[in-house]
């Protein structure tokens, strides 16, 4: 059975190009069903002209508008009530698609995600989260990593609460370690929204050890890191930037050392798969924790493949039921008292 998934064609910084080959790449390769959502007059002839196009299950749903990079959040999602964000998560909202994957504007991915969808009970702001590997081999949670640039302590509060739900019904860590990402491990260090977040932090539940260094995103000594989406987006970008770096430099090396036929095979084949652990695009996207449906939001300069894994982790969320295990968890959870609106003035 194929899985429905509703693509944002025109989110990436190239739209719709890396979009409909990613969508090509994904029929190939996985069982789902494409809906590209944008201007049909656009992604009509460019989808006929595709090579390898014919004959797989890609549809074409027409949005009149869509939201530049470029754009106000706030603004444009208020404004451009028939754009491809807005009417791609609408299918989710409807169950017409499983699953919604967007390249573009986070901001707006967010706040339209917000509204069409709902947030869960006591959550005021979704947060976007990656799962990074660690040198213990154990995976970590890295939210916030870019939907909510200002945030209050009580969001960290929330997004403590998500990430370590999240770690454990479904990466299946029985007693996660959260931590909150600072400057300094000891208890004090950091800034007002650090300090204030670790009050609160300490009060729920949940298997809290204190504030950790950007070291522990990668050691394995935290399950859970928590943080605004202005650090960890830069904590994000960061190591994307690093990861690059030793992939390049590794690869002059072993091209430089190794002189063996035999002996440059195999490091091609390892360093081929360490790369493959390092690629951006291999990752696909972050999904949007505490909104009632599945929304993966990737990066503006997603190419063909990381639109086909964007694809691919919204139908592995979708099928394994991740957002309605987070609900029950969620509902679960002793009540906190209601924070003040922060959603975007959309409407």
């Amino acid at each position: 059975m194929l899985t429905d998934i509703a693509l944002d064609a025109m989110g990436s910084d190239k739209a719709p190009e890396p979009e409909i080959r990613g969508a090509i790449l994904a029929c190939r390769n996985l069982p789902v069903r494409v809906h590209l959502v944008g201007p049909e007059p656009l992604l009509r002839p460019r989808l006929a002209n595709a090579l390898g196009f014919s004959r797989l299950p890609i549809s074409i749903v027409h949005a009149e508008e869509f939201i530049g990079m470029d754009e106000k959040a706030a603004q444009a999602v208020r404004t451009k009530r028939n754009s491809s964000m807005r009417i791609g998560l609408k299918m989710v909202k409807e169950k017409r698609a499983a699953g919604f994957f967007t390249a573009g504007n986070t901001g707006a991915g967010m706040a339209t995600a917000k509204m069409a969808l709902g947030a869960l009970p006591g959550v005021d702001r979704p947060a976007l989260a990656i799962v990074v590997p660690t040198l213990s081999g154990s995976p970590c949670v890295l939210l916030d990593v870019g939907a909510n640039v200002d945030c209050k302590p009580q969001n960290l509060e929330q997004f403590a609460v998500m990430g370590e739900l999240y770690a454990r019904s479904v990466l299946r860590v029985p007693r996660p370690r959260v931590g909150i990402l600072s400057v300094g491990e000891e208890e004090g260090k950091g800034n007002d929204l650090t300090r204030e977040a670790s009050i609160l932090v300490r009060k729920l539940p949940v298997n809290f050890i204190g504030n950790v260094e950007g070291r522990d995103i990668y050691n394995g000594n935290c399950d859970v890191i928590v943080c605004d989406g202005f650090v960890g987006n830069v904590a994000l970008k960061t190591s994307e930037g690093l990861s690059r770096l030793v992939r390049e430099m590794l690869k002059v090396s072993l091209t430089q050392t190794v002189t063996a036929q035999v002996g440059a095979l195999l490091s091609r084949r390892a360093f081929n798969a360490f790369r493959r652990r390092l690629d951006p695009s291999e990752y696909g996207g972050a999904p949007l924790l505490g909104v009632r449906g599945v929304c993966i939001i990737g990066h503006g300069s997603s190419n063909d493949r990381a639109i086909m894994n964007g694809i691919r982790v919204a139908a592995e969320f979708a099928q394994a039921g991740v957002n309605d295990r987070l609900e029950r968890e969620f509902a679960s959870q002793p009540a906190h008292p209601p924070t003040e609106d922060l959603q975007l003035p959309i409407q």
